[in-house]
């Protein structure tokens, strides 16, 4: 019987549950120095100077250094259509762009001592103008990089039609602000690094160990037999800890200089305004169609922030733009991007990563098309989904869907929350007249994972003990990659799970890995763990019919048995042990390697409904239902997919409502501590009602697609939709998230005059 698509407990937690985990903070290095960043106190400047003379003699201190004593390039953007003059520098050179840039770094005994010394480092600015707006930004007054004369970093233009809108009976049209948000992981960003025999081994808190040995060794001069890169437990990362962030590259070449160990994490204040920040899209959209609810036509245009240096933000409005059709049907769809530098922290991939600006976008415009033409939203859906029969299917902007059944999500998921009911019930709220009101949101999304191409490593060895090892070039940090690669293998082979090694997250034990990011693991690196597992089963078979003289199709595996036996014979046979012992004898291990290479991007899809209630007396928004359908094909493991959902329905909902990371004009921030960034919390959510579905891809032998961003990018819009539902029928057409209580409160007296 096989284990896959049972609930399997995680492998992983009882270690985490009485040991602990272990984290780049808890790797012991003796006589280790500590590194204190010098960090840039205005968002935009000249560096006159940068008096460290004083900080060099406090006691402790090893040595601090600035641009001047680097031999580091600046780091270029390594993205397509982003353009590379907008490097950024590992210590500020010349000019800082955004208060915390790393100006110099303070080296010293104890951490106490570094920070002591580090307010010893004397900076002197001379102010630059400050832009902190992208469309201020777009207007090219105030530039960050006056050599290039534009802060515009990335175009993406759309085949213009003028006559886009032609024939539409209706066009509505919105602006939208997809706001920035803070990834906030519970473990800042730590790196430790050791030279030692002429070999640099940097501990890092990464989703890519691989990526960032690539980072150091180009960035350092070293050949790949000199970086070794460990990812120990990494305590969250939401696409935002890629490993290249310039404080990893000098924390390595400090160790390298000094040849002593060297190690620094942040502070939670230096994590808000030094990792990436996620998502700040600025959306104009347009949708046109018919007042029997047909949508002809959508245009979106973005402005996306990159903050001070282009990063991956600078290219989501890419990934925008690939989904900016949705679920719909619709015949003509534009989508335009800029990508805009601003003084401010640079934006990265958060969970998510364009495609929850591109669901909210189309989501919103959905909703304000329902309301102008007087029909209930989830009819105006009902009737411009792509149908199940269209797939593989092609959207106007270019993306082939693989496999889909939007119709089938969206009525489960109104069967689920009883829908005619709620309506009924909002109704009567309304009639009423009360304070309290009812709004019912929807959301029916799809979204692309593995959309980066390129493939994924796994390595399996039976051991003449008869246990097996897994290598994988996936960088597990909280998504339960022990377990579900254990259960592939064991149940291709028949070795109980607790037999199974798991080896990640080590460049010297693992030959290659291009990591876990984008929702890619499952249906690229857990698909190589399967491959594996064949190619040793099948050379186990040949072993075992050769050593009993029968025909390797008539070999089987008994689980209960351990054995490999003819079929319908289990007294003759042998033992996955036996086997590996005689593999080995002949110096042919019972292993294979798998770089497995997929056909495609998967596109997981699904449909969310939220039910709140808003005071309209106070502008108070209390979540009451979540109700969600994530199809992601094939589950394996469905306890582990309803945690990636739990996990993404929180995070969106808390964009939805509370998170939103805030600048004052002079580009200072004002949410550089949790005390000032709205996170969420169990208090603020209510249980949330999974429905399961499975629609498997045609891409790959499991049928398995990505669910780990999926809830993150199907709640937003519903929550969004459902505030401004529970004020529709006051007036209030729109509130940008986050909708707080003051925004709320501020759209209802606006409504009201």
């Amino acid at each position: 019987m096989s284990i896959l698509g049972t609930r399997v407990l995680r492998t992983e937690d009882p270690r985490f549950l009485t040991e602990g985990g272990r984290y780049v903070d808890d790797v012991p290095l003796e006589g280790a120095l500590h590194a204190v960043f010098v960090r840039s106190a205005v968002a935009h400047a000249r560096l006159v100077s940068v008096d460290v003379d004083e900080a060099r003699r406090a006691p402790g201190v090893v040595t601090v250094v600035t641009a001047a004593d680097l031999d580091i390039p600046a780091q270029a953007p390594e993205l397509p259509m982003v353009t590379t003059e907008m490097a950024r520098p590992v210590l500020a050179t010349g000019t800082v762009r955004f208060v915390g840039e790393p100006v110099a770094a303070v080296v010293a005994e104890s951490l106490a001592a570094a920070v002591d010394a580090a307010e010893l480092v004397a900076v002197d600015y001379d102010p630059l103008p400050v832009v902190v707006d992208v469309e201020e930004s777009a207007k090219d007054e105030v530039l960050l990089f006056p050599e290039l004369g534009t802060n515009v970093a990335m175009r993406l233009p759309f085949p213009p039609n003028e006559g886009l809108f032609d024939g539409c009976e209706v066009v509505v049209g919105g602006r939208f602000r997809n706001q920035r948000v803070a990834p906030g992981p519970m473990e800042p960003r730590a790196t430790a690094a050791r030279w030692s025999d002429g070999r640099l081994t940097v501990w890092s808190s990464t989703q890519q160990p691989h990526g960032t040995a690539a980072g150091l060794r180009a960035a350092l001069g070293l050949p790949t037999e000199q970086v070794r890169v460990i990812a120990p437990d990494v305590g969250g990362g939401f696409g935002a800890k890629d490993g290249k962030y310039p404080e990893d590259l000098v924390v390595a070449w400090l160790a390298r200089r000094l040849e002593r160990p060297v190690r620094w994490r942040e502070t939670r204040s230096e994590n808000l305004v030094g990792m990436g920040h996620g998502r700040g899209q600025l959306q104009e959209v347009r949708i046109g169609g018919s007042r029997d609810g047909r949508i002809e036509a959508l245009r979106i245009d973005v402005l996306q922030d990159c903050g001070a240096y282009p990063s991956l933000g600078a290219f989501l409005p890419f990934l925008t733009r690939i989904m900016a059709a949705g679920v719909y049907a619709i015949p003509r769809v534009e989508c335009n991007s800029r990508s805009v530098v601003t003084n401010t922290t640079s934006t990265t991939a958060y969970r998510g990563a364009g495609r929850p600006e591109a669901t909210a976008a189309v989501e919103r415009a959905v909703d304000l098309f329902a309301a102008e033409i007087g029909m209930d939203p989830a009819e105006v859906r009902r009737r411009n989904l792509v149908p199940k029969d269209a797939f593989p299917y092609t959207t106007p902007v270019g993306t082939v869907y693989d496999s889909g059944d939007y119709s089938g999500a969206l009525e489960r998921l109104l069967e689920a929350a009883d829908y005619a009911g709620l309506r009924a019930e909002q109704a009567r709220r309304r009639g009423a007249g009360g304070p309290r009101q009812l709004g019912i949101g929807l959301s029916v999304y799809v979204e692309i994972t593995n959309g980066v191409p390129g493939g994924e490593y796994a390595g399996l060895e039976v051991r003449p003990d008869g246990t097996a090892v897994v290598r994988s070039g996936t960088s597990p940090h909280g998504q339960g990659h022990a377990t579900v690669w254990a259960m592939l293998a064991s149940d291709r082979l028949g070795i109980p799970m607790e037999r199974i090694e798991m080896v990640f997250n080590d460049t010297d034990l693992v030959r290659s890995g291009v990591g876990t990011f984008g929702s890619r693991s499952l249906q690229v690196g857990g698909m190589a763990v399967d491959q594996a597992a064949v190619v040793v089963l099948d050379r186990a078979r040949k072993l075992v019919a050769e050593l009993l003289e029968a025909d390797p199709a008539d070999i089987v595996v008994d689980a209960a048995s351990g054995r490999l036996h003819v079929a319908g014979s289990p007294s003759a046979g042998r033992s996955w042990a036996e086997l590996a012992a005689v593999a080995a004898e002949r110096g042919e291990p019972l292993a294979a390697d798998v770089d497995f290479q997929p056909e495609g991007a998967t596109f997981p899809f699904g449909a969310h409904l939220a039910l709140v209630e808003v005071d309209t007396e106070t502008g108070g928004v209390e979540v009451r239902r979540l109700i969600a359908v994530d199809d992601a094909g094939r589950i394996i493991n469905p306890l582990l997919a309803d945690g990636q959902r739990h996990g993404g329905i929180a995070q969106g909902t808390a964009q939805a409502l509370l998170e939103e990371v805030l600048y004052d004009p002079d580009g200072n921030p004002v949410t550089s501590t949790f005390a000032d960034y709205g996170m969420i919390s169990a208090a603020e959510l209510p249980s949330f009602e999974l429905i399961p579905m499975e629609t498997p891809t045609p891409l790959n032998e499991l049928g398995v697609k990505g669910i780990g961003e999926s809830g993150t990018i199907g709640a937003g819009p519903a929550v969004q939709n459902a505030v401004v539902d529970a004020l529709s029928h006051l007036g209030v057409r729109h509130i940008d998230m986050p909708a707080t209580p003051r925004r709320v409160w501020a759209a209802l007296q606006e409504v009201r005059g």
